[in-house]
């Protein structure tokens, strides 16, 4: 008998101790719970994952030796370089920014991101390092330089998750969305005529035309402007925190300067540099509240 009640107690002991331990667990599991790394983490795991675009040249694209290129890349390389780690990028599309982060896919989103209303409902938005407005590119055989006297027979090219499809729904729901996931498929419809233009970032579709000879910009600005900011997962602040402070600090070297400099001088030229680089996040006073 006694060394049954003997082997119970060891029993009950070793159940006490397994739900101890699962308890600590739980407990030390909240990052996963989450469903982001903090920004502590991060630096004890050495990479931070960034997501970035792999098609939207010059803000973020592949070129011919596999390496990541653009305004965004240089801005997440010199993030990894001061929070000291190793960049691994994340190749994303518009329409799944949001859902990378939620999943903990990334740490970060970098793939020019418009700050909106109700993405700030989802993500949180850092300081904002660029500024942009809605364009429509279209051939220079038909150009439209206007929506209000749209032929409802065409269809308007759009990328699925920007905010020219979320405006041109609210504002034109008369004109047809053709929604492609990836901006070389918007590109090749806007080319074989499968759509009557492309509505899209001010700065893609002026970048697309001035390498496309055959199509014009006949509507450089759509709507108000917006700004680009980096986006985390909502909740993260020791992350959110330390982006903030790290881009007022690259203000002060008028670093996003360089980088259009180095990324983007050959696209647009000097006429556009300080129209669309914000340096230290300094309108982040009226256009981005949200940030922290």
């Amino acid at each position: 008998m006694k060394r049954i009640t003997k082997i119970i107690s060891a029993i009950l002991a070793v159940l006490v101790v397994t739900a101890v331990f699962a308890g600590c667990s739980s407990s030390n599991d909240n990052s996963t719970a989450n469903g982001f790394r903090t920004l502590d983490e991060i630096k004890s795991s050495g990479t931070i994952n960034i997501g970035v675009f792999s098609d939207k040249n010059p803000f973020g694209y592949v070129d011919e030796n596999g390496e990541y290129q653009g305004y965004d890349v240089y801005f997440a390389n010199r993030l990894g370089e001061d929070l000291g780690v190793k960049v691994n990028f994340v190749s994303t599309e518009a329409a799944n920014r949001i859902e990378y982060l939620q999943t903990g896919k990334v740490d970060l989103i970098l793939a020019n991101f418009t700050v909106t209303d109700e993405r700030k409902e989802e993500v949180d938005f850092a300081l904002p390092y660029m500024s942009v407005s809605l364009g429509v590119v279209s051939p220079k055989s038909n150009t439209i330089t206007s929506l209000d006297n749209w032929n409802e027979s065409d269809s308007m090219i759009v990328i699925s998750g920007t905010t020219a499809e979320t405006y041109l729904t609210k504002n034109y729901p008369n004109i047809k969305l053709q929604k492609y996931d990836a901006y070389a498929q918007a590109k090749t419809a806007l080319e074989n005529g499968s759509g009557a233009a492309w509505a899209n970032d001010n700065t893609e579709v002026i970048a697309y035309a001035n390498q496309n000879s055959d199509f014009v910009v006949g509507i450089p600005e759509l709507g108000s402007a917006d700004t680009i900011a980096p986006a985390v997962t909502k909740g993260n602040d020791t992350l959110l925190n330390w982006i903030n402070d790290e881009i007022k600090a690259l203000g002060k070297e008028n670093f996003f300067h360089k980088d259009y400099e180095a990324t983007l001088l050959d696209t647009y030229g000097k006429d556009y540099e300080n129209q669309l680089v914000i340096e230290g996040g300094e309108l982040a006073s009226s256009t981005n509240d949200t940030a922290k």
